[in-house]
């Protein structure tokens, strides 16, 4: 029990404020890498390697995460998770001043290979934990899509604090901040939260407590939402990966500029976050006309970023705006609809299902799209991506608009 019972009414407001924090100094050491690597190399490739160390370990530990999270428990896991934040955090913060050339790229690489790792956990423990501070089984999803808008307001302020910090102090203290925002949600964990533990449901050993069975037990349309999800992601969640080098083309190479760019991104991914929560019930209810909605918002988006010729400036921060806004509902969307359309005991699972769709997805498309960057141009690899995008978002409004979330209540 929490040594601070009068702060129980407040606990989810806590939970998002340090999540938000958190959030926010990881955005400024993430921004601070970026530009090292990109004012260091100039190499699109290495950018696209930055975020797919961020976001492909989904791919090998998501599975496992959302095991371990349904056997041993939530907030066990999401305390393990944060303090494995901070540790990595703190690797990449303390070579910047010890290290230079290919020693220092690759131990940034490293911190940001084990941020990743730590984060599969962390965000496979926070869905199924968020479940435990809630008081009726409504709340789940607004409550769940609060987090799209915390996290998008921390992605918001990150980047200009991570840009600022580079230039005036170094990108050493931006990376310690990172560090340091973590112990934050550490202490909340430990001392202030209260979470209704006689809530949570744990798979027992054996076959029930692998991602198999949950894959087959979690009902046709959460499958057809997690592959959709996953496809929509492969062609156009590349922008976090590449994003200091579309700001260098878009608005320049200050470190600043980078900031500001993000920052748009950002507040698109905001506003997405405020409509989803909004509308969560209503979302939940048709979840491929919400996915493909979404998905057609980034397509749209992509189309205006490739017309490069005569391309006012207003008009590029606009269709930023809408990227931000598009990737930001999907990705949230897929989260809050598995969860709410899942039991309780497989929800872990399901959030590591989730990452693996659209982190891993984006993961792929960064390196994908870094590769057509570096044979074509950026303006053609966002046609392309737009492009089928499009047609994707299309497919989903025709083929699946229909469809009704199925929820299973037992497995």
């Amino acid at each position: 029990m929490s040594p601070f019972p009068c702060l129980r009414a407040h606990q989810r407001n806590i939970f998002l404020t340090a999540s938000g924090i958190s959030t926010a100094g990881s955005f400024a050491g993430m921004t601070a890498k970026g530009w090292i690597l990109m004012d260091g190399t100039n190499n699109p490739m290495l950018l696209a390697a930055h975020f797919a160390a961020l976001s492909l370990p989904t791919l090998l530990v998501s599975g496992a995460a959302g095991a371990y999270t349904d056997r041993f428990g939530c907030e066990r896991v999401l305390v393990q998770a944060q303090w494995g934040l901070l540790a990595a955090a703190l690797l990449g913060a303390v070579a910047i001043p010890l290290m230079t050339g290919t020693a220092l790229v690759t131990m940034l690489l490293t911190s940001t290979l084990l941020v990743g790792i730590a984060s599969a956990y962390e965000l496979t423990a926070r869905n199924k934990y968020c479940a435990l501070l809630i008081d009726e089984p409504n709340q789940l999803a607004p409550y769940l899509s609060s987090f799209a808008v915390v996290f998008n307001v921390g992605k918001l302020l990150g980047p200009p604090i991570g840009g600022w910090l580079l230039v005036i102090t170094g990108p050493a203290a931006a990376l310690s901040i990172d560090a340091a925002s973590y112990l934050l949600p550490i202490a909340s964990l430990l001392w202030l939260l209260d979470p209704n533990r006689s809530q949570e449901q744990r798979s027992v050993p054996g076959k029930q407590s692998t991602m198999l069975y949950a894959w087959h037990n979690s009902g046709s349309s959460l499958r057809h939402v997690l592959g959709f999800t996953a496809t929509l992601c492969l062609v156009g969640f590349f922008h976090p990966g590449l994003a200091p080098l579309i700001a260098d083309q878009v608005l320049g190479s200050d470190p600043r500029d980078l900031g500001v760019f993000t920052s748009v991104l950002a507040a698109g991914s905001i506003a997405g976050g405020v409509v989803l929560q909004r509308n969560s019930q209503r979302f939940c209810r048709r979840p491929f006309l919400t996915l493909s909605g979404f998905a057609l918002i980034t397509a749209i988006a992509q189309l205006g970023m490739a017309q490069t010729e005569n391309t006012p400036l207003a008009f590029s921060l606009t269709m930023t705006l809408l990227i931000g806004a598009g990737t930001a509902g999907l990705l949230s969307s897929c989260n809050m609809i598995t969860q709410v359309g899942s039991p309780q005991v497989l929800r872990g699972r399901m959030a590591g299902l989730s990452q693996i769709a659209f982190l891993g997805g984006g993961g792929l498309s960064g390196l994908l799209a870094a590769q057509m960057v570096i044979s074509t141009s950026l303006s053609t690899t966002f046609a392309t991506a737009g492009g089928i995008g499009l047609g994707l978002a299309l497919w989903g409004f025709w083929q699946k608009g229909r469809t009704v979330l199925e929820e299973v209540r037992s497995a």
